[in-house]
């Protein structure tokens, strides 16, 4: 694994797949990439380059907790492009790295080459799911033997309860088996403070970022799961419209991590959109 140094001199962590042109990939979470790997096997038609935010993998935890904010990261991923020597790349984040991703975009529009959004986190652009639409999508998966749990817990959840977030995990994956399991437990946030901060006030500014996708001119992608309940296909076509140029792909039968559900599929919408 290789490092480098961000702006403040915190010392990150990347791992690289792949051969080719590169694509800077940015995890959600924020938590240890290694729950990307090579995304299913995109690294067979790209160089993928994929950070470990501050604080999580095998990146140094900072000296100033504020620079866990979603908006502070996108100084990393702008560090990281100039240690690779890069004149622009294309621009890969998946659910909470889709804000990093955008606000990158937002604020470096001439850096990015193209954009993926993969089942992206929305909060940068101000685009909620109302539980109401989670409860609605949830009951398309009421014949999985695991549902009632499942659904019990969604619902305490949508309420504002306390829930057993684990038995929410079957929803976020288009077949609850035992490879959608150990990515599930691989991908679980490890540092508290990392996942407080990155939303932490003045994080985000939506309106902001709106307008300056609004002229954002590169191709972009924004791929959603069928049944992802954390952006919605509903919401993730709302988050499509904010942009000049963008190709809105709902992968059926995928969840979260649509890599996960069909490698295959997934390997061939964003490849050939990189392309």
């Amino acid at each position: 694994m290789a490092t480098f140094s961000a702006s403040d001199g915190t010392r990150l962590a990347y791992r690289t797949y792949g051969e080719g042109e590169p694509v800077v990939s940015i995890p959600g979470g924020p938590a240890d990439s290694r729950y990307l790997g090579d995304l299913g096997g995109l690294s067979a038609h790209r160089r993928l380059i994929v950070p470990d935010l501050r604080g999580t993998g095998r990146s140094a935890v900072p000296d100033d907790p504020a620079t866990y904010r979603c908006d502070r990261l996108v100084d990393d991923i702008e560090a990281l492009r100039h240690h690779l020597g890069l004149p622009r790349t294309d621009v890969l984040g998946h659910s909470a790295g889709a804000n990093v991703a955008a606000q990158y975009a937002a604020r470096h529009p001439g850096r990015v080459g193209r954009l993926a959004l993969i089942a992206p986190g929305a909060r940068a652009v101000g685009i909620e799911t109302t539980g109401e639409e989670r409860r609605e999508l949830a009951r398309l998966r009421r014949d999985e033997p695991w549902f009632p749990d499942a659904f019990a817990a969604l619902e305490a959840v949508t309420r504002g309860e306390d829930a057993d977030w684990a038995a929410v995990a079957p929803f976020f994956y288009g077949r609850w088996d035992r490879a959608a399991r150990d990515h599930h437990a691989a991908s679980r946030p490890e540092n508290p403070e990392a996942v407080a901060g990155f939303g932490a006030e003045g994080a985000f500014d939506p309106a902001a970022t709106r307008a300056a996708l609004a002229a954002f001119e590169a191709p972009v992608l924004l791929l959603a799961g069928q049944f992802d309940l954390n952006t919605t296909p509903r919401s993730t076509a709302a988050f499509a419209g904010l942009f000049p140029d963008a190709t809105l792909v709902v992968q059926e039968g995928a969840g979260h991590s649509p890599w996960v559900d069909d490698a295959e599929r997934f390997t061939a919408e964003v490849s050939a959109f990189l392309a």
